[in-house]
Formats: C-alpha cells, structure tokens, sequence
C-alpha cells in the first residue's frame, strides 16, 4: 500500500496537486501515526515533518468530524511549541492544506466541516483565551507554559477531548527543566482526557534517539509506553564557509598605536582607550553578503548585537535594508517583520535564537552567523534555514569574533558535517518543578496520593523519583519542615493522613498560575508608550516589546 492511500481521496488529492511525492519523514511517519503508535520523528529542516505530523490529523478532522456539544468538547489536536512565534507560523500553515482540501471536497460535491484553529500563548488577548473555553477548536497551539495554565484552569475541560499531542521541536526543552515541566503536564493530560492521547514528537536536531523517545513517551504502569522511532535524519548537504574578514586576528584587542595606519576600530584617533576591533572590516563583507543574494538571515548571539548590527548595516547601505528579529519585538511587529522576508520586501534580517527553530521562513540563500553556534545542534538548526526546501543545499557563512571562537568555529563546523550532535541528557527529579505542578493538580481537584504519585511516575524526568522522595516534597508543601527556620513558610497544601488526600489551601490556585513556568533564562521586562484614548475616555497603552 502507498503512503497515500491510507487518507481519504480529498486529502490525497489535494497533496498529490500540492506536492511531486512524499518524503521519506513523511511516507515512514505516516505508517507509524495511522496506526494509533506514539511516534518521534527525526528529520532534516525542510523534510515536511510537520506536515507529516498533521495531515492525518487534519483528514481526520475532516473525513470524520465530531459536533460539539456541552458534554463533548471539540478539541482533538493539541500542539505544543516551545516557542510563541512558532505558534502563529505553525497556524498560517495550517491554513493552506485546510483550504485546500476544503475546495476538493467542493469540487467533488462531499460536505465539509469547518475546522477550527485556536491559539493560546502568553500574547493571545483575555477575550480571544474566553472565546476558545466557550467555542473550543479542533486544533489548539500553544507552548508549554500556555498548557500548564490551561491544566490549572476551568478551561481544562475543552482538553478532555484531545486524541493527537503534537510536540515540536522536542531537543529544545528535553535536556532542561522546562522539558521536565512539560512532561509532568502530559501526564496531567493523560490522566483528564477520555483516552489517552497519541503522542507525536518532532525534531531536526536530537541524539540519542532512544533516550528522547522515553522522554516523550513516559510510563505507564511501570514500564515506558512504546515509541515508533521515525529516524529519517538523512544529513542534509551543508555549505558552511569560516570567515575571517582581517589579516591578523592577534591584533584584535590590542592598543592602537598612531603609527598603526588604517584604524580597526570605532574610537577617533588618539583615543588611549582605543583598540583594534574586527566590526569595521566585518560590516562591509556582511553587506556585500546581503546585496549578492535575495534574502539573507543573520545569527548573533544576544538581542543587544542584534540591534546594533541591524543598524550599523542600514547607515553603512544608506538604506533600510536590514531589520532586527528577537523575543523583545512585540508580536505584530515580529510578524510584520516575517511576512517581508518572505515575500521578498526586505533582503536581511539580523534575528537571535527566536528564528532558530523550525520556524518556515521561505527561500532563504543564506545564513550568516555571528560568531560560533553555542553548540553543534543550535549550528545545524541555524544553517538549516536556508535551503529549506526538500533536497536544497543548506549555504551558511560563519565569521568569528576571535582566536578562541575561530578555534571553537572550526570544530563545530567539523561536527556539523560529520553529524555528531551533543547527547540529550534529560534532568533527573528537579524537586522544585515537581513541587509546583503538585500544588497546581490540588488546586483543580482534590487527589489522593497514589494518584498523585501515578501521575509523576509517568514523567520520564521522575521515573526514578522513589516514594520516600515523593513523601519529603509532600510534607514540605503540607508544611511539615525539618526545622523551626522554615516555620515562616505558608503550607500550600493539606494533607489528610488518614484518609491520604491532597488538597489546596486558600490562594494556591493564584500562586501555581502566577507563577507558572521554570526560571527563564533571562528577565524580560513590558515596554509600552501611552497612546491615544479609546472611546471610553481612558488612556491606553501600547506594547512596545520588551527590555531583557
């Protein structure tokens, strides 16, 4: 049987008019999603794997809708990103195969459901999150974060419903802390929904394969639910260039002497302060980069950098051609931003790790980075933007800052070649996180602590997590300290012994939403501007992005 011939004739339809064949991520994936499997698709930028993660999900949706009633709520595909902005690109997308197997199933005289996409992230309006608890979709996207408040909330009950888990880009939270708060809230799913959901993880960068797949699979029952392994990680050809635009790299840093001739640096002569700096001989090789291809993306590794270069490009050009892109650009704005890459309106854009992952920026020729990838993987997540389509070479240039970051440089363009990715190694028991997703279960429901406990053996991260463990960080929220120095702190839960129930105090609900999440990286601090009032007289604000 082919690949396609396990949809229906309007979604094999529209892909044969859409796409020459499939490929292998998807002709492998698809034999393991439609037959029920948990499945961990590896495959190179590019490959169609998230598309191979949906369509049967859309066919489904489509060939066998459900009405939404009271008791039956319509959401049937969760898709959790870890990052907001692949939220909105994820829904864009979405929006071509709908329409397009709408029209099939028009022109063949079948009835079509309309299919509903929601989004909820940290950006989405009070209102837009109150119309999908009323109005639930059929397709929710959301982050991590999103999923947990959405768990500790009455808007629970729309997930009751979900069959499909889609969880993208799965190396990027599954060696840290976030990742283990993600898999105790996929347990927390696995326990509200009607049955127990298909679980779908997606990556282009991950090894070893085996130690992910339990990571997204969890236990059950003691033992770790099967996961199909979809390993189409075919090396994708790279093109990756070292570039170093001065003479001498020893002289970087160094005094300028009067008697030096050209200046390096910014500084006005005669400055003391003055050093040879690498950024004025770099500027003009970056533009001639940017003028000699249509659409260029450049890499640097702080949101400061990003918007400095931007700028100095566009004073040394004479004109707007370079924009800057991070997580501090507010969401219009970074839309915006996106929208003219893509159509081919604006040639450059100077981005940190918010276009990193598998964010679909169109026919980009190049990728710049500026100064070595933090590792291996983030090299390959980022050279890979360019030639996102299947079967294109990936062209990527790489100029170092320094002699320690041109030695770093070169041997991770060696492993980038060769394919040796660093290892996931996902946490072991993070206690703090455990504690904060078990005041967040008591606050919706009152459990039992066998059910809490099954609930945290499921997450891969606490698979070892042993009872003795379990009791410590029960009695520390029911606040039963070790020492009178802890007597200050407030008990977040009661734990009746006798009866071995769990439930919330007063206020515990306020505090798991309030504060959701594990530690960021970095603080992110609202900027806003006062703008015109609105017809009800007051003064509204608006949101400019944010200070890191």
């Amino acid at each position: 049987m082919g690949s396609l011939d396990r949809f229906s004739p309007v979604a094999r339809a529209w892909f044969q008019a859409a796409f020459a064949a499939p490929t292998p991520a998807q002709e492998q994936g698809w034999d393991a999603i439609s037959k029920g499997d948990h499945t961990l698709i590896l495959a190179p930028t590019g490959s169609g794997k998230t598309l191979a993660a949906f369509l049967w999900t859309l066919d489904r949706l489509v060939s066998r809708p459900v009405e939404p009633t009271p008791v039956e709520p319509a959401c049937r595909v969760l898709y959790v990103s870890p990052l907001k902005a692949l939220t909105y690109d994820v829904e864009r997308n979405l929006r071509a195969p709908l329409a397009g197997m709408a029209l099939e199933a028009e022109r063949r005289g079948l009835p079509v459901p309309t299919v509903r996409v929601g989004t909820r992230t940290g950006d989405t309006p009070a209102a837009d999150r109150r119309d999908l608890v009323r109005h639930p979709p059929d397709i929710l996207i959301t982050t991590p974060e999103s999923l947990y408040l959405l768990l500790t909330s009455q808007a629970r009950e729309m997930l009751r419903s979900v069959e499909h888990v889609i969880v993208d880009e799965i190396h990027a939270v599954a060696a840290t802390k976030r990742g283990a708060h993600l898999a105790l809230s996929l347990e927390r799913l696995e326990r509200l929904a009607e049955k127990p959901p298909q679980r779908i993880g997606l990556s282009a960068t991950q090894r070893p394969l085996d130690e992910v797949a339990r990571f997204l699979g969890g236990r059950s029952g003691g033992r770790p639910r099967p996961v199909t392994v979809v390993d189409a990680g075919v090396r994708k050809a790279l093109e990756v260039q070292i570039v170093v635009p001065v003479e001498d790299m020893g002289e970087l840093g160094k005094p300028i002497d009067e008697g030096d001739g050209a200046l390096l640096s910014g500084p006005a002569a005669g400055n003391p302060e003055a050093r040879h700096s690498i950024w004025p001989a770099m500027h003009p090789v970056l533009l001639d980069l940017i003028r000699s291809h249509r659409s260029t993306l450049i890499f640097v590794n702080s949101r400061r950098l990003s918007e400095r270069l931007a700028a100095r490009l566009n004073e040394l050009a004479g004109e707007d051609l370079v924009r800057a892109h991070h997580g501090s650009v507010a969401r219009e704005q970074r839309l915006e931003i996106e929208d003219a890459l893509k159509a081919g309106r604006l040639p450059a854009l100077v981005a940190t790790s918010s276009l990193e992952l598998g964010i679909d920026m169109g026919a980009i020729d190049l990728v710049v980075q500026v100064e070595s990838p933090a590792s291996v993987a983030s090299g390959l997540q980022r050279i890979g933007r360019a030639g996102h389509q299947v079967g294109e070479p990936s062209r990527g240039r790489i100029f170092p800052k320094f002699r320690g970051d041109l030695v770093e440089a070169a041997v991770v363009v060696q492993r980038m070649k060769a394919g040796l990715i660093e290892e996931t190694r996902v946490p072991r028991n993070p206690l703090d996180v455990l504690a904060q997703q078990i005041v967040a279960m008591c606050a919706v429901e009152e459990l039992t602590v066998a059910e809490v406990a099954e609930v945290v053996a499921g997450a891969y991260p606490f698979a070892d997590c042993s009872p003795a463990l379990l009791e410590n960080v029960l009695d520390m929220l029911a606040g039963r300290y070790p020492s009178d120095e802890f007597a200050e702190l407030r008990p977040r839960i009661v734990w009746d012994r006798s009866e071995g129930t769990l439930r919330a105090r007063s206020g515990a609900r306020m505090l798991a939403v309030v504060s959701g999440g594990t530690i960021p990286d970095r603080g992110l601090f609202g900027v806003f501007t006062p703008g015109s009032g609105g017809t009800d007289g007051k003064e509204h604000w608006n949101r400019v992005g944010e200070l890191d």
